[in-house]
C-alpha cells in the first residue's frame, strides 16, 4: 500500500540549477538588502531548497556606494576585529569602512547572515559587489530583482 503521494526531493551539487541575479542597492537600507541577498545566495527562495547544499544563485550587487544606514549607525555602529596579538582589538565605524571601499559594508552584512560553517564560506563566494553600475558579468545574462 503506497499512500505517500509525494517524495521528498533533496538536491545535490549535480542537480542544482544556479542562476545569476542582479540587485540594485541604490538608496536601499543596508540590512534589508543584505537579508534578501543572503536568502537568494542560500537558495531559500527555491522550492527544492536543501540546507546542506549550495543551491542558491549567484548575486551581483551594484551601486553599493549608495546604500543607506538608518539612525546614527554611520557613527555609532562598530565593526570589531582582532589582530591576534595581545591588545589587538580594533574598532571601525561604517563611515570609516566606506572611506576605504563601500563594498565592505554589503559584504560584511551578507556574510553575517550566512551560516558560520564550511558551507557559509562557499556561499559567500557567490556574492559579487560593485560600487558603481558597471559590472563584468554581462555574459551570464543576470536577471534583475526588485527589492
Amino acid at each position: 500500500m503506497d499512500t505517500l503521494s509525494y517524495k521528498t526531493v533533496s538536491l545535490n551539487s549535480a542537480t542544482v540549477e544556479k542562476n545569476w541575479v542582479i540587485v540594485d542597492a541604490d538608496s536601499l537600507v543596508l540590512g534589508r538588502v543584505a537579508s534578501e541577498v543572503a536568502k537568494i545566495i542560500r537558495g531559500k527562495h527555491k522550492a527544492g531548497y536543501t540546507p546542506n547544499v549550495d543551491c542558491g544563485d549567484n548575486v551581483i550587487v551594484i551601486n553599493a556606494d549608495k546604500v543607506r544606514l538608518t539612525g546614527k549607525k554611520w557613527t555609532e555602529k562598530q565593526y570589531v576585529r582582532h589582530t591576534g596579538f595581545p591588545g589587538g582589538q580594533r574598532f571601525e565605524t561604517p563611515a570609516e569602512a566606506k572611506a576605504k571601499t563601500s563594498r565592505l559594508l554589503v559584504e560584511r552584512a551578507v556574510k553575517g547572515m550566512l551560516p558560520k560553517t564550511k558551507l557559509g564560506s562557499k556561499l559567500i563566494k557567490n556574492l559579487y559587489v560593485y560600487e558603481g553600475t558597471e559590472h563584468p558579468h554581462d555574459a551570464q545574462k543576470p536577471k534583475e530583482v526588485k527589492l
